[in-house]
């Protein structure tokens, strides 16, 4: 036999579709937490005083190079003040040829000694000039360039140097310093290519300007001048 099991309640059947679950819309809230309240005020003060302080203004570089500076050294000026007179003289006998010549009307008694080293040079002598030889004249043009040049710096640097108490000289400073520095040495490079040049046109010619001196006259009246 079957015994059959009573039950407290009576049996329900479980319903087959599942009842829609109901979602009960949040809204948030419109209250801040403290921390929060404390950091927004906190910037907006911090804003504020920013509005109230002045701005610093930024120094603006110097234009002038104040820590750089050039001073002639006194060999320099030295050579200068002896050089400088002499190729004026030379420029001024070249350049006023064939007056300046022996028998012209300005060669005494200023160009007198240039009478001797005609012999000695030929390019300062009759036969340059006969000849038409145009290398004298063309470096009594450069020696004028080149005098001006020195002249232009020495002028810079007496004008616009600053005098040194420890020291008889003067000091340039800045762009002028610069300037003065570049013209300085663009004319000094100047003096030696013509030098240069001097020997190299003797030597392609034969040394036919100056190959009728001795050892002695050469070395005195043409190589120590040069």
């Amino acid at each position: 036999m079957v015994a059959t099991r009573r039950h407290p309640s009576a049996y329900t059947e479980p319903s087959l579709s599942p009842s829609k679950a109901t979602h009960r819309a949040t809204t948030p809230t419109s209250e801040s937490s403290p921390s929060h309240n404390s950091a927004s005020s906190a910037l907006t003060n911090s804003l504020s005083a920013r509005k109230l302080t002045p701005k610093m203004r930024q120094p603006k570089p110097s234009s002038s190079i104040s820590g750089w500076s050039h001073t002639p050294s006194p060999m320099t000026l030295i050579w200068l003040s002896i050089s400088l007179p002499l190729v004026l003289w030379d420029t001024g006998y070249v350049l006023l040829r064939p007056h300046s010549m022996l028998g012209g009307t300005l060669h005494a008694p200023i160009w007198s000694p240039y009478a001797y080293y005609g012999t000695v040079d030929y390019q300062y002598g009759l036969p340059a000039w006969t000849s038409k030889d145009g290398f004298t004249g063309a470096q009594g043009w450069m020696n004028a360039v080149e005098t001006s040049g020195y002249l232009v710096y020495l002028w810079m640097w007496w004008t616009m140097g600053e005098r040194q108490e420890s020291q008889l000289t003067r000091r340039l400073e800045g762009r002028a310093g610069g300037l003065a520095v570049i013209i300085g040495l663009s004319m000094s490079i100047m003096t030696l290519s013509k030098t240069v040049l001097y020997w190299l046109v003797e030597y392609h010619s034969g040394f036919a300007h100056i190959g009728h001196n001795d050892a002695m006259t050469l070395l005195i009246s043409w190589i120590i001048p040069k």
